[in-house]
């Protein structure tokens, strides 16, 4: 079972960028998905959520309004829409299968994948 997140690079602050998970050995669509991530020296924190179904996202407050979380499960894929990005969004991304719990707590989330780094420059 892998979870790969790609699309991350580097922009500049307001720009947009949109990840994509991916999931080989599982199908994703099976599973409500989360994007985390991780800054230097930081704890790894949630950024958004999406149930199996697709009917219901959550986010961290400070994405609301600027990502959209979505899926299609026909391909098996997760994405993070990212818009006015800002300096502070910079942080490896990394998408998880979420398991059972609060959807913010990475300990609700089982596997998990190789990140992407994701910078904004100012």
């Amino acid at each position: 079972v892998r979870l790969q997140a790609f699309g991350g690079g580097l922009v500049q602050a307001g720009g947009s960028l949109r990840l994509s998970c991916a999931a080989s050995g599982r199908t994703l669509r099976d599973y409500a998905v989360g994007w985390f991530r991780q800054a230097p020296g930081k704890e790894r924190e949630f950024v958004a959520y999406i149930r199996r179904s697709g009917d219901y996202m959550g986010y961290a407050d400070s994405v609301k309004g600027r990502f959209a979380i979505s899926r299609d499960n026909a391909k098996n894929t997760v994405y993070l829409q990212m818009n006015n990005l800002k300096p502070e969004d910079t942080a490896v991304y990394y998408c998880s299968s979420y398991k059972s719990g609060s959807y913010h707590n990475t300990r609700s989330y089982d596997y998990w994948g190789q990140g992407t780094q994701v910078t904004v420059s100012s």
